[in-house]
């Protein structure tokens, strides 16, 4: 018996890999991750193509059920597939830890996941610093720690890519409080939404006398539904990724560090509008 974490890349149902499909096929139970990213496609798509019946994993289950999943995993194979890599953003080093213990062999199935597939808008991997996650501001909580992360990477000329909130499975605070399983509709973070609050902390800080590493004028590059069909990047000026239309979700923000001459040349192929790379006074290039 064996637990296989498989990555399901970043596209549709045929991203899998070959060598994840034929370990999918072969469990008798196939759970899929359901908090971390959200698929392009329904689960009814992945089931239909792998011809296999998938039990829905939400964080609560993969927390608290945890054992459960690996229940099974003595006695039979059974599949945790997650959206882009099994050790993409959330990792999933506690399921790992507990079938140690517990004595089930496990076997990991990489796959592509947003970590390595944002090389797509011509930034080189190697120099990106810490990555960021942006949070949903509210009216009572607007932290800006994100914030100082991204500008110790440009400080230190490292390019950050932000990924940003999903909200999926919230209860309102009503709810919450009569104990109601009730949900609210998902919310995607749009790279608009991103560049507004990044902008507001820049306006905050400057009204408190203090000049940020990152301006108005910084270039950024918004991303959206990296690895589907339709995907889109656009690069400009943090305040043109306030107004940029891209689309439906997921998106994702990098904010640029020092920039080789390669790079600029291949973040120019997404501008917004190819004056703000040639008047960017501000651009540090290595």
């Amino acid at each position: 018996s064996m637990l296989y974490l498989v990555g399901l890349g970043l596209g549709d149902a045929t991203d899998i890999t070959v060598k994840g499909l034929e370990a999918v096929r072969r469990c008798s139970r196939v759970y899929l991750e359901a908090y971390t990213s959200v698929l392009t496609v329904g689960k009814e798509a992945l089931e239909e193509f792998y011809g296999k019946e998938l039990i829905l994993a939400d964080r609560e289950t993969v927390e608290q059920e945890a054992d459960s999943i690996l229940k099974e995993a003595d006695v039979c194979d059974v599949a945790f597939l997650v959206v882009g890599d099994p050790f993409g953003a959330t990792t999933h080093s506690d399921l790992v830890l507990r079938a140690v213990k517990l004595g089930i062999p496990y076997k990991v199935i990489h796959n592509a996941s947003i970590m390595n597939a944002v090389g797509c808008c011509g930034l080189q991997l190697y120099n990106f610093g810490e990555t960021v996650s942006i949070v949903f501001w509210t009216d009572t909580w607007k932290p800006e720690s994100f914030f100082d992360k991204i500008e110790k990477n440009r400080q230190n000329g490292m390019h950050t890519l932000c990924l940003l909130d999903i909200k999926v499975k919230e209860q309102s605070l009503e709810n919450l409080m009569k104990g109601r399983k009730i949900y609210e509709p998902p919310r995607y973070m749009s790279v608009n939404q991103a560049a507004e609050q990044l902008l507001a902390i820049i306006q905050n800080r400057r009204l408190q006398g203090e000049e940020s590493e990152i301006t108005e004028n910084t270039i950024c590059v918004g991303l959206a539904r990296v690895g589907a069909p339709d995907q889109k990047i656009a690069s400009g000026t943090l305040y043109q990724m306030s107004t940029v239309e891209l689309g439906g979700p997921l998106h994702s923000l990098i904010v640029t560090g020092a920039m080789h001459p390669l790079e600029l040349e291949m973040l120019k192929l997404f501008s917004v509008d190819s004056s703000s790379f040639e008047n960017n006074a501000f651009q540090r290039t290595t």
